[in-house]
């Protein structure tokens, strides 16, 4: 049941247009930029009623994308480079809508989260609702990564509660290595209106929703 490691930059804008710029922009310093491509997502994140995967610094995501659901567990973050370089464990697999995970396909996250979750039902604590702009990045030899501008709306039980913008570069599972986040780090930081991001898209939206007992 090994987890993949999941590695990111992360930071988020006050207004749009770093996202604008990001989305036409040919490429980030020495870095190419693929054409854009626009994705809709919904994301409902899921615990226990008593909150046994937030306890243990666990968080599961129930992704629906063209037609198709994923289940994603992520595991506690490490942070870096002024908060804007994420590390976390992940797990992923096949899912469906239902909150009854023994009806998923068998998968390694689907084992963990039952783990997790020690026979307590899960409910869905949150959703986000995201219009995004993926562009893959890639140097002379090959793709390196993705580039993904996200303008993000925080529902709970179907009622908006505000939304946040967030940039994201995920490394590709299989980069040898890490190097190429500084260049990357570097490029980004230089655009106007971008700041370091240290919370998960699932903080930001804890952070925005009115308490809860």
């Amino acid at each position: 049941m090994a987890a993949s490691l999941e590695v990111e930059l992360k930071l988020r804008a006050e207004d749009d247009e770093p996202l604008r710029r990001l989305a036409t922009v040919e490429g980030l310093g020495p870095y190419r930029l693929g054409p854009p491509a626009e994705v809709a997502e919904l994301d409902r994140y899921l615990d226990t009623a008593d909150g046994r995967l937030a306890a243990a610094r666990w968080a599961c995501r129930l992704r629906t994308r063209d037609g198709r659901m994923r289940v994603s567990l992520k595991g506690p973050a490490e942070h870096d480079a002024g908060d804007m370089v994420h590390r976390r464990p992940e797990l992923e697999g096949p899912a469906n809508d239902s909150l009854d995970l023994t009806s998923w396909p068998p998968s390694a996250a689907r084992d963990r989260l039952q783990e997790l979750a020690a026979g307590q039902p899960l409910v869905e604590r949150l959703a986000l609702r995201q219009e995004r702009i993926e562009r893959l990045v890639s140097d002379d030899a090959e793709t390196v990564g993705t580039l993904s501008l996200d303008r993000v709306t925080v529902l709970r039980a179907g009622r908006m509660h505000g939304g946040f913008l967030v940039i994201e570069l995920e490394l590709r599972p299989d980069a040898p290595d890490e190097s190429v986040l500084d260049a990357l780090l570097q490029e980004l930081r230089a655009v106007d209106g971008l700041l370091p991001e240290p919370r998960s898209k699932l903080e930001r939206a804890l952070d925005l929703l009115p308490a809860v007992p």
